[in-house]
């Protein structure tokens, strides 16, 4: 991502001061700026974090630190360190207020954070309309945003046909279910004509015998009235 835009890091120098905190910042921040012409980024990082222990109220060894994190990859502390140095200038300072944003731009445009990116861009253009490194960066940084947005509009909606997909499974499962409990219910088993045949079969067995029973009582009721009238001649 960072051979798509223009980086414009510039060292800075502290002023002298008489102060031996000043004078220690000032041996550390020189240490660091020659480690950091050689690329040995690590060992200027380690300078500058002297020179920011030293004086903590230092914009160049916060900005030129932020340059050395930036160079190996640690973008988020280099932001941090960026936006430190922002806070420690004067409004009034547009050159350095220029510089700073542009850095802060950078380090936002290679964590993809590419909204960010154009807000710190447009910062640094207003404290210096003239720079058109700013404004290359900023164009890219727009175009790089409208296709994360497509990106996201498209995953979003890969998602909501996911889901309504998910949803139109389970709808068609349980109706699956449904059908299948309902069709269970009308195959439960119920008396068959054998069945039906052979109750009906023990039913007229018992009214025959039940028939019988009462011929056979009728038969003996009359013989007995027989036997009461007949006469002995």
């Amino acid at each position: 991502m960072k051979k798509s835009l223009l980086i414009a890091f510039f060292l800075l120098s502290p002023i002298a001061l008489g102060t031996l905190m000043a004078q220690r910042e000032m041996m550390d921040v020189v240490s660091g700026n020659r480690h950091y012409n050689n690329e040995d980024y690590t060992a200027a990082e380690v300078d500058y974090r002297r020179g920011v222990q030293a004086n903590k109220d230092s914009y160049e060894a916060h900005y030129n630190m932020g340059n050395a994190l930036y160079r190996q990859d640690k973008y988020e502390e280099a932001l941090n360190e960026f936006a430190t140095a922002a806070s420690l200038l004067d409004s009034k300072d547009k050159e350095r207020m220029a510089r700073v944003k542009h850095n802060m731009g950078n380090c936002q445009y290679a964590m993809q954070q590419y909204g960010d990116a154009v807000s710190s861009y447009q910062d640094a253009l207003r404290a210096n309309p003239g720079d058109n490194e700013t404004r290359y960066n900023m164009v890219k940084a727009m175009q790089m945003l409208q296709q994360q947005q497509q990106q996201q509009q498209q995953q979003q909606q890969q998602n909501d046909q996911d889901q309504d997909q998910q949803q139109q499974e389970q709808e068609q499962q349980q109706q699956e279910q449904q059908e299948g409990d309902n069709q269970q219910e009308q195959q439960q088993p119920e008396p068959s004509e054998d069945q039906m045949d052979q109750e009906t079969a023990e039913q007229i067995l018992q009214a025959l015998e039940q028939d019988e029973q009462d011929t056979q009582e009728r038969l003996q009721r009359q013989q007995g009235r027989k036997r009461s009238v007949e006469r002995d001649w």
